[in-house]
C-alpha cells in the first residue's frame, strides 16, 4: 500500500528542483497534504496562507501571472467548496497572449466517501463536477502514486490551469513504472468483449477485482482507468462501447456530474449503448471510523461485488 500524498510531496520537490519557476502554496493544511517538505527544501518558493481558501487561490493566480507555475492544495471540500468564484474568474477565465486561462494547478486531497471519520460535511462528492464545467480547466483523478508522480510531471511541464484530486487513504499499485500517461488518453488495463468497466481513482483495483471476479464466470470484462476526466477519451470510449456493447462506471463522487456522467455524454455522442453508473447515488456521505469505510463504501454500492452485479445485469440490456 502507498501513499498518494507522499508521491506529492516528492513529486513536488522533484520538479521544484527542475525547474526554479515552481512555487507551493498551501492552506493551513501543508502537514496533512505533506507540501510542507517542499518549503524546508525552498523555503523562499513556499507560502502557507492559512484557513482562507479564496487567498490561496488569488495568489497562486497572482504568481502565475508572474511567471511562475503554481501548485495550490488544500482538502478537496475546501477547493473547490469554498473558492469556485475565484477559481473561475481569477485561474481560468484570465487568458494572457491568447493562452487559456492561468498556469495554476490544484491539487485536492480528502476527496470522496474515504476521508472516512471527518463525515459528510468533509466527505466531498461534487468536486469533479463542478471543476469539469469550468472552461479551460483540465480534471485528473490519479489510481495510484506511480500516476500521481507521473501527473505532477506533466502537469508542471504543461502550460495552463489543472485540478487533480488525490485519496486520503493508501491504495495499492496498479500500474507499473514503465506505464506511460497523456492527458486526455484513457488507459486500457485490461481487455476483454462482454462489457467495459471505467473507472477513476481508488474504485480502479475495485474494477480490476470485478472483472477478475467475471472472467472465473466465463464473462470478458475490459477494464478502463480514466484518470483524465477533462479532456475526456472519445476514441477508447468509442472504441470499447463499439467492441464490448455496454459499459459500467465507477467513482467515488456523486454520479451526477462526474465522471460517469462525462462517459455517458461521450458515448451518447459516438455510439449510444446501455450504461450504468456506480458512485454516490446524490447523498451525502456520513462519518464512518478508517475501519468503516469499506462499509460506507458498500452502503453506497461502491464495491467489486456491485460491480459484477452491475455487469451482470446491464449485458441483458445491450443492443
Amino acid at each position: 500500500m502507498t501513499d498518494m500524498r507522499s508521491a506529492y510531496s516528492e513529486s513536488l520537490i522533484q520538479v521544484g528542483k527542475d525547474n526554479p519557476k515552481v512555487v507551493v502554496l498551501g492552506a493551513d493544511t501543508t502537514d496533512s497534504l505533506k507540501t510542507s517538505k517542499f518549503g524546508k527544501e525552498f523555503p523562499n518558493r513556499f507560502f502557507n496562507v492559512g484557513i482562507a481558501e479564496a487567498n490561496l487561490v488569488t495568489m497562486s493566480a497572482g504568481l502565475a501571472v508572474s511567471g511562475k507555475i503554481s501548485f495550490a492544495s488544500t482538502y478537496a471540500i475546501f477547493l473547490p467548496g469554498r473558492a469556485v468564484d475565484q477559481i473561475r474568474n481569477n485561474v481560468a477565465y484570465p487568458s494572457p497572449f491568447g493562452k487559456k486561462g492561468l498556469n495554476v494547478k490544484l491539487v485536492t486531497s480528502h476527496g470522496g466517501l474515504s476521508v472516512g471519520p471527518d463525515g459528510g460535511s468533509h466527505q466531498a462528492i461534487e468536486d469533479i463536477a463542478i471543476m469539469r464545467v469550468i472552461p479551460n480547466f483540465r480534471v485528473l483523478v490519479p489510481a495510484d502514486t506511480i500516476a500521481v508522480s507521473k501527473l505532477i510531471q506533466l502537469m508542471a511541464g504543461e502550460y495552463g490551469p489543472f485540478y487533480m484530486r488525490i485519496a486520503r487513504s493508501k491504495t495499492p499499485l496498479i500500474h507499473s513504472e514503465s506505464q506511460e500517461f497523456q492527458i486526455g488518453k484513457g488507459i486500457t488495463l485490461r481487455d476483454g468483449s462482454d462489457c467495459t468497466i471505467a473507472a477513476c481513482g481508488i474504485t480502479v483495483r475495485m474494477a480490476l477485482e470485478a472483472a477478475e471476479s467475471l472472467q472465473q464466470e466465463g464473462i470478458s470484462c475490459r477494464v478502463l482507468d480514466m484518470f483524465s476526466i477533462k479532456p475526456i477519451d472519445h476514441k477508447i470510449l468509442e472504441k470499447a462501447a463499439r467492441e464490448t456493447g455496454c459499459i459500467v462506471t465507477t467513482e467515488e463522487h456523486n454520479i451526477v456530474g462526474g465522471m460517469g456522467s462525462a462517459v455517458a455524454e461521450s458515448v451518447s455522442e459516438s455510439y449510444s449503448v446501455p450504461i450504468k453508473r456506480i458512485g454516490v447515488q446524490d447523498m451525502f456521505g456520513e462519518s464512518a471510523r478508517d475501519k468503516e469505510v469499506p462499509l460506507l463504501l458498500e452502503k453506497h454500492g461502491i464495491t467489486s461485488f456491485n460491480m459484477v452485479k452491475q455487469v451482470k445485469e446491464i449485458r441483458s440490456k445491450k443492443l
